[in-house]
């Protein structure tokens, strides 16, 4: 798993040639927030509800978790004692050389593509890149990609060429614009090397700073990792990026665009990438991916979606309020997503080795939650550095499976009901952590909840009660939500099950057989 160090000198290909800027599609919208109000959610995001996430780039090589290319330049943090033992010296062994050792010699975007369908996932999110700068897709505007150093493949159009086949939403989510200070830490190892410092190495003739981006001023008021969070939005004395960075990471993102036309674009920041300090670039990138998918499509509307995190409310008109690791505790107006991962963002042994990936029940019970509010889940399964997912993963995303098999009528194309739910946890508040980071819910079986579909009502159990009758407050005769009389009740899996619909709710007798071991659904109809 772990590679080995190349020893010598390797080739790489020659520096990419100087590449003019991509000029922003002009059309309809324009990079303002008023214009941008007009963008609308496109449907077919409201129906498919469940995506699957590959949080895949070079850092997975070291199996050691999430943010691996930051901390293992930290001495004493234990990724960078990991990194010491595994690896060697940083300053020898450093961030660039973990992307040359990483091949994905085993990576099969079409098996894993076609697994994840079956478990019910209709959007895939591909990684273009992290904060660590590293692309993974052929890309002109920065020669540290994936088509060049490490796999030698094109891994966003791996990922696009199999979503095509299953019909598949393609997503790309773009982290890089952080990398100007979160890379910082490598300034006191190999983050500071020129192009002219390669000489005789094996990456002669690249840049590391096209890489690193380092060479400018530290950032003031941080020496260890936690306070990086107070400066994600270029402030408290976090060193301001140049304006060649930052166009060239919008060249990055409109060309990845041009080139595979994603449905689907998140970014890991508040609200837009270097929002805080230039808001511009955002702005510009939303005018030209919205512009881009008018003049592809033949609706007239943009049929895109982009997300980014702690939104205001001018800003979920124009794009997508994504929650990190968390669900707000209401029903939304305006569609939403969740994203959080089986266990860490990026592959780590350790929680392979102690077992602490969400079980399929934590997901499904997440998912039922999230499209009661008006929500989508994105869910990360864990790569690998050699492209594939452990087996605990794949036995996750098999129970996944077997839910969804049953019950995914409930999910897709469904709408919020008139009340997203009830039971102990509908009626306490649960309040967001800045982006998210609310998740870990301990769903009951007295917690149910709603959603609806062409005048079926889907009523969730959240885990299975104890007793056989049970009792659904909202759809009593008396209930402030009633639609009418209840004409019949359907357990999904199973089939009619004998109801009474009483003044202070409707009441089903469920069978001692279970169609599965996580929820129950039940399809109720109206006369």
């Amino acid at each position: 798993m772990i590679a080995t160090l190349i020893m010598g000198c390797l080739s790489v290909a020659p520096a990419l040639a100087q590449m003019p800027d991509v000029p922003v599609a002009t059309g309809k919208y324009n990079a303002d927030w008023e214009s941008l109000a007009a963008w609308e959610c496109p449907e077919w995001f409201r129906d498919v509800k469940f995506g699957i996430w590959a949080h895949w780039d070079p850092q997975c090589q070291a199996a050691a978790g999430d943010w691996y290319a930051r901390f293992m330049y930290y001495p004493g943090d234990w990724k960078n004692k990991w990194h010491v033992e595994h690896f060697g010296d940083p300053a020898t062994y450093g961030y660039k050389e973990l992307c040359r050792d990483w091949k994905a010699e085993k990576w099969d975007p079409k098996e894993l593509v076609e697994l994840y369908y079956s478990a019910g996932a209709r959007y895939f999110m591909t990684m273009g890149n992290h904060h660590d700068n590293f692309d993974c897709w052929d890309s002109p505007y920065q020669e540290w990609n994936s088509t060049r150093i490490g796999p030698m493949k094109d891994i966003v159009g791996g990922w696009a060429e199999a979503c095509k086949k299953w019909g598949m939403r393609l997503g790309v989510s773009f982290h890089a614009s952080h990398a100007w200070t979160w890379m910082e830490p490598s300034q006191r190892f190999d983050g500071n090397l020129t192009k002219a410092d390669g000489e005789g190495t094996w990456w002669e003739g690249l840049d590391p700073q096209e890489l690193y981006a380092q060479r400018h001023e530290h950032s003031k008021g941080w020496e260890r990792s936690g306070t990086i969070h107070s400066q994600w939005n270029w402030g408290n004395g976090a060193s301001q990026p140049s304006q060649a960075y930052k166009q060239k990471f919008q060249n990055r993102v409109l060309q990845c665009i041009d080139a595979y036309h994603p449905d689907i674009i998140y970014f890991d920041d508040t609200v837009l990438p270097f929002w805080g300090c230039d808001e511009t670039i955002g702005l510009n990138i939303l005018q030209h991916y919205y512009n881009r998918s008018i003049a592809l499509g033949s609706t007239g509307k943009a049929e895109v979606v982009v997300t980014g995190k702690i939104l205001e409310d001018k800003h979920k008109k124009a794009m997508m309020w994504d929650v990190e690791r968390g669900v707000p505790d209401r029903c939304q107006d305006l569609p939403w997503q969740t994203c959080t991962c089986l266990g860490d963002w990026h592959y780590e042994n350790g929680i392979y080795e102690r077992g602490d990936y969400k079980s399929a029940a934590q997901v499904i019970r997440m998912l039922v939650d999230i499209v009661s509010k008006n929500g989508n889940l994105l869910l990360s399964v864990p790569v690998r550095g050699n492209g594939t997912i452990d087996e605990k993963e794949r036995a996750v995303v098999m129970g996944i499976k077997d839910w969804m098999d049953i019950n995914s009528e409930s999910i897709y194309g469904t709408r919020p009901w008139k009340v997203c739910g009830e039971g102990p946890l509908f009626e306490s508040a649960n309040p967001l952590n800045a982006q998210g980071f609310n998740e870990g819910i301990k769903y009951s079986s007295d917690d149910v909840r709603y959603v609806e579909r062409n005048g079926t009502v889907f009523a969730t159990i959240m885990r299975w009660p104890e007793h056989l009758d049970f009792i659904f407050k909202a759809l009593g005769s008396a209930s402030p939500y009633a639609v009418g009389k209840v004409k019949g009740v359907q357990l999904l899996g199973y089939g009619a099950i004998s109801f009474e619909q009483r003044v202070d709710g409707l009441q089903v007798f469920l069978p001692f057989s279970h169609p599965n071991e996580i929820a129950p659904v039940l399809a109720i109809t109206f006369e």
